[in-house]
């Protein structure tokens, strides 16, 4: 097994995505990049801690690679607004790669160049792509927050319509 760390906004809709691909194991929500030590989501949505909501993927190489994940990612969120996704503002919700290693990083430079080189978007790529740092895993009703949330408002009207674009998309990657 191997790991891929992304945040692309919310966690509970970057979760709700990679949970349903092939090869995907599991995927854990959680917070990265910033320098209080042990934060919570309350200390998180102040925006003054520095980290961002983001999700562990471990997955299977043999039955899907990284850069599959990776054009996962940057397909079902917008890597182009400066710290945001939607109505959530703030640098906690930043379009963001952690990778492990130089070819994780090389991986996803070479997507944002091929992404902006088939001008795939309106706007340049804002997506970071930073070394990764501690991880802190998010309290647990944050964990599966979709699948034992699916009727809540946010679910129904901001991950549902994601998931959607994502099952139209991705057909032939879902479990």
């Amino acid at each position: 097994m191997e790991q891929a760390i992304f945040g692309g906004g919310c966690f509970w809709c970057t979760e709700a995505v990679f949970q349903n691909l092939k090869g995907v194991t599991k995927v854990v929500s959680g917070y990265m990049g910033g320098h209080k030590p042990n934060p919570s989501y309350e200390d998180i949505c102040t925006g003054d801690t520095g980290h961002a909501e983001i999700i562990r993927i471990e997955y299977n190489p043999e039955e899907i690679s990284f850069e599959e994940l990776l054009l996962v990612f940057f397909k079902t969120h917008d890597p182009t607004t400066l710290n945001m996704q939607g109505n959530d503002v703030g640098n906690q919700y930043r379009s963001v790669v952690f990778y492990e290693n130089q070819e994780q990083k090389l991986a996803a430079e070479n997507m944002i160049d091929q992404l902006e080189k088939d001008m795939v978007y309106e706007r340049p790529i804002v997506t970071e792509v930073t070394p990764v740092s501690i991880f802190y895993s998010a309290e647990d009703y944050h964990q599966d927050y979709y699948n034992n949330n699916a009727n809540k408002a946010y679910c129904v009207h901001v991950i549902q319509p994601k998931l959607h674009k994502f099952i139209r998309e991705f057909r032939d990657k879902l479990k």
